[in-house]
C-alpha cells in the first residue's frame, strides 16, 4: 500500500502493481533479447557462409571450364596434326611414287 495521498488509494496500487510487474518482466524481455539478437547473428553467418560456398564454386566452374576448353582445343589441334600426318603418309605410298 501506498502512502496516503489526495488520489484515490486503488489508483496508486494499481500503478504500483503495473511498475512490480515491468520490473518483474525485465530479466525475461532482455533474455528475449538476447536470444533474438544470437538467432540472427547466428542466421547471418549461415548466411554469408552460404554465399561465400556459392561463389567459391562459380570460380571452381569457371577454371574447369577454362581447362576443359584449353584441353578440348589441344586435342583438337593434335588431330588436326595427326590426320595431315596420315594424309602425307598416304601421298607418299601411292602407286605413282612407288617404283
Amino acid at each position: 500500500m501506498a502512502f496516503p495521498t489526495p488520489v484515490n488509494s486503488q489508483i496508486t496500487d494499481a500503478i504500483t502493481q503495473v511498475n512490480v510487474k515491468v520490473l518483474g518482466d525485465a530479466p525475461a524481455v532482455a533474455m528475449g533479447n538476447l536470444y533474438l539478437t544470437s538467432a540472427q547473428a547466428l542466421s547471418n553467418a549461415a548466411r554469408n557462409a552460404t554465399n561465400a560456398q556459392q561463389n567459391t564454386d562459380s570460380t571452381f566452374q569457371a577454371a574447369t571450364t577454362q581447362g576443359m576448353s584449353l584441353l578440348f582445343s589441344s586435342m583438337a589441334a593434335g588431330l588436326t596434326m595427326m590426320a595431315a600426318g596420315c594424309s602425307i603418309q598416304a601421298s607418299l605410298l601411292t602407286p605413282s611414287t612407288i617404283k
